[in-house]
């Protein structure tokens, strides 16, 4: 079985991006399709393309919707590692920045003017998100030049701009009702924000985890030593936010938790770090960073207690890639927010499968409905 994909990467994220067309052609389930040509389970990912990280074992699926208001499509999957899982439950949007570079490239879409606005509408979340990619007199650079926090080399630099974000998940940019919220667990009561844009997000003050506000540097650290404790708060989260029925039952990708502290010095308005599928993110999760904007925006939040009331254009977070910047604004009754990314195609590929996998997997099912 051969499939054809682009390796890309988005943002401070790699996804290797399939057309759905393509993987019609395999005629097997996707979450028995992705895993194997992930490779996984398997810590290393050895015998797939996965890159054995939540940043690098993850998938986006393109089609061209009849739809004449809508560009571009899309599907993420976070693809388990050791385990045979695919997460569908939220997209990703340091990979959302590779699907107007892929339109472009394809010839989807032609370029017009110095930014070619391309829409593209996420499945997983029904979010709109307005992508603007730098195309000087109509083309896309002969060579990328643009920077961005946590990536040594350039990439195209995209816009991604979230159309009304809040509740895309859960119907409601608080799912509880409150700005701020109780949680127990381990035997400790924890202050909550509980917020829904972009993804659905936790948000955990630093200082309740005995986090050195002043020293973000040692973060890292003390944050590992109490992985556990936070997973069993964003599960908690999970049911608090009508998005699972049990503890056990919470996808380990939504919700994000968010750790938050306030700033240490004048070039950001925050600290955060947050978790990517239980482990802390080297940079940051782009949809948990537009959670992040409007819970800013919004009084009694655990981060407006931080940033403050006064609505600002720009909030700066710093990560462990950096300090990257979000926007917000209103046109015509539709709040934008968003961020400026890059995106850059690292290989055409054919990825190889062996011929007996289709039948192996429909002999597994008919074995599991006997």
């Amino acid at each position: 079985m051969k499939i054809e994909a682009e390796w890309m990467r988005g943002g401070t994220s790699k996804c290797w991006v399939f057309e759905t067309d393509h993987l019609d052609k395999a005629h097997t389930k996707l979450d028995d399709l992705l895993p194997r040509l992930f490779g996984s389970p398997d810590s290393r990912q050895i015998d797939g393309v996965g890159g054995a990280t939540s940043t690098t074992s993850k998938a986006m699926i393109l089609s061209r919707p009849a739809k004449d208001d809508i560009d571009v499509e899309f599907t993420f999957a976070q693809v388990g590692i050791e385990e045979a899982a695919v997460d569908w439950g939220s997209n990703c949007g340091n990979c959302s920045a590779v699907v107007g570079l892929y339109a472009i490239e394809k010839g989807w879409v032609v370029p017009t003017g110095d930014s070619t606005r391309i829409v593209t509408r996420n499945t997983n979340t029904g979010q709109i998100i307005i992508q603007r990619v730098s195309t000087p007199s109509g083309a896309l650079p002969i060579i990328p030049d643009a920077q961005m926090p946590g990536v040594v080399f350039p990439g195209y630099k995209v816009g991604l701009g979230f159309q009304d974000p809040a509740g895309k998940t859960t119907g409601h940019l608080l799912p509880t009702g409150a700005a701020a919220d109780v949680i127990v667990a381990g035997g400790t009561r924890w202050n909550v924000s509980m917020i829904d844009a972009g993804a659905p997000v936790v948000i955990v003050r630093a200082e309740e985890l005995g986090l050195d506000t002043a020293r973000y540097d040692t973060w890292k650290a003390g944050v590992e030593q109490q992985l556990d404790t936070l997973d069993l708060i964003r599960r908690q989260a999970a049911v608090r936010m009508g998005m699972a029925a049990a503890l056990g039952q919470a996808a380990r990708a939504v919700p994000k938790l968010a750790i938050v502290g306030p700033p240490t010095g004048p070039d950001c308005d925050v600290n955060v770090m947050m978790l990517s599928m239980g482990k802390p993110h080297p940079a940051l999760a782009i949809t948990g960073s537009i959670a992040l904007t409007l819970a800013a925006r919004t009084h009694g939040t655990v981060l407006n207690a931080i940033t403050g009331s006064t609505p600002e254009a720009v909030l700066r977070l710093r990560t462990p890639a950096g300090v990257i910047e979000t926007w917000s604004e209103e046109h015509e009754g539709t709040l934008l927010v968003g961020v400026d990314r890059t995106a850059r195609t690292i290989a055409t590929s054919i990825i190889h499968l062996p011929e007996t996998f289709g039948n192996a997997v429909e002999a597994s099912l008919a074995t599991a409905t006997r």
